[in-house]
Parts: C-alpha cells; structure tokens; sequence
C-alpha cells in the first residue's frame, strides 16, 4: 500500500524523434496529490514543474513500465533513489508464471485467475522451446529421473511465459498454483490452478519460480536475454489489447 506522504524517484528515458536522440529525465512523483515533477539530467535543470498528471498511478511505478506525461511516453529505466529502490522493490517482486504446453487451451482462464488475484503481468510471450533451450531451463534438475521426460513434454508445444509483478509474488504465485502433483492440488486445494486444469506431476498446467534467485533467472531468460524469435508469421493476425482494457480489469 502506498505512503500518502512519500515520493518516489525514478530515472525515466524518452525517444525524442526529432533528434533522434534517448533524453534521461528524474522523475518524481508524489504520492499524497498524483503529481510529478521532472528534471534534465543532462543539463541538470527543472524540465516540469510540479504538476497534475493522472495518467501516471501508484500501479505505474516499477522498474520497466512505461508512462505517459503530458503527451510523452516515458520509460522507468531505474531508481533513482535508495529509499525507492527499497520500498518499491519489496512490493514490486517478480516472478515467472509459465503456462505449460497441456494448459495452453486455458490460457483465458489462467489470466483470469491471475488478474483476480491482483497480480500485475509486466511481461508476456508465447515461445516454442529448443530441446537445448528447455535443458538449459531445467538446468537444476539435470540427472533427475524425470528430466528426459520433463524436456520432452516442455518443447511439445508452445508455452506462454509470463512476468508476475507484486508484493509477495513469488509465494502468492506458488500458493494459487498448488502442489506440483494435481492429484494431490484437487484434494488439498481444490481452488488451484493445478487442481483445475493439471493432469499429473508434470503436465500440471504451469510453473512457478520457487525463490527469488531462480525467479531472476527465468525471467531473465525469457524476457532479458537474446532469444531467437519462434513465430512463423504466416497465416496469422496481430491483436493489440489496450492499456485502458487492461487497466480496467477487462
């Protein structure tokens, strides 16, 4: 819950198109009015006085999230304080959500599910998986008995990855997926993803970072590293689902 008395700071990029040029700015915005207040860091001077800006919301503040002001999109590329880097980083955790292969018909489901329990999706593809790719991914459980079977079943079809945003995401994340045996998520807890749409220990709909390292990890993997591009782009269509549906909850 946000501090109606504090200010956050971030360093925030723009594209300027007539210079062709990337401008750094610190914002700042101040919680107990939604107002922002901006400064050139290059030329190290005031570019915005404090002023009104309701496009920009206490949601909109992580690292990597884009924002409007007065017409110009900007792009939280850091902190640019301690105390921001403190507090929002702890309410702003990460984590991988990844719809496996055998729940990819449910995917509308899962969203919803995931929208519902007040996580924010910072980040989301559909990728195929290389069989190099998917061993590299499991890479803890090389030499497990289930491995060979896990790495068949992963790259058997498209998988969706996704970046959960929130306070606490990682435990919230494994509590609304369940146990990893579905059979077992259907008698302890029936409300579950797993329990809903899982069929065993490892077609069990989707995954979930278990610890903030690996949480790292496989969303660097995903959504941070060079990773060649699966999609055929043929016989298809592009659909764009707007902020303000998003935002909305729809």
């Amino acid at each position: 819950m946000a501090n109606k008395d504090h200010q956050y700071s971030f360093i925030a990029e723009w594209y300027d198109p007539n210079a062709a040029l990337i401008r750094k700015y610190q914002l700042l915005f101040y919680v107990a009015d939604n107002t922002v207040e901006m400064y050139d860091i290059k030329n190290r001077r005031l570019f915005l006085k404090r002023s009104k800006c309701d496009s920009v919301r206490y949601e909109d503040l992580y690292v990597g999230s884009t924002v409007n002001v007065h017409s110009r999109k900007l792009t939280f590329v850091d902190y640019a304080d301690d105390f921001t880097r403190k507090v929002l980083g702890q309410q702003k955790e990460r984590t991988l959500a990844m719809i496996k292969p055998d729940a990819i018909s449910k995917v509308g489901a899962i969203f919803d599910m995931i929208y519902k329990s007040n996580f924010l999706v910072s980040n989301a593809k559909m990728v195929t998986l290389s069989a190099a790719e998917a061993e590299r991914f499991y890479q803890e459980h090389v030499g497990k008995p289930f491995f060979d079977n896990l790495v068949r079943f992963i790259t058997s079809g498209p998988v969706i990855a996704i970046e959960l945003m929130g306070e606490g995401s990682i435990d919230n994340w494994r509590r609304l997926l369940g146990p990893t045996d579905s059979s077992m998520a259907r008698s302890e807890a029936p409300s579950s993803i797993r329990a809903k749409f899982g069929t065993d220990k490892t077609r069990n709909a989707c995954h979930g970072s278990d610890s903030p390292g690996s949480a790292e990890r496989e969303t660097d993997f995903f959504f941070r590293s060079a990773r060649k591009n699966t999609a055929k782009l043929n016989h298809c269509t592009c659909c764009i689902i707007k902020p303000t549906a998003v935002k909305s909850g729809q």
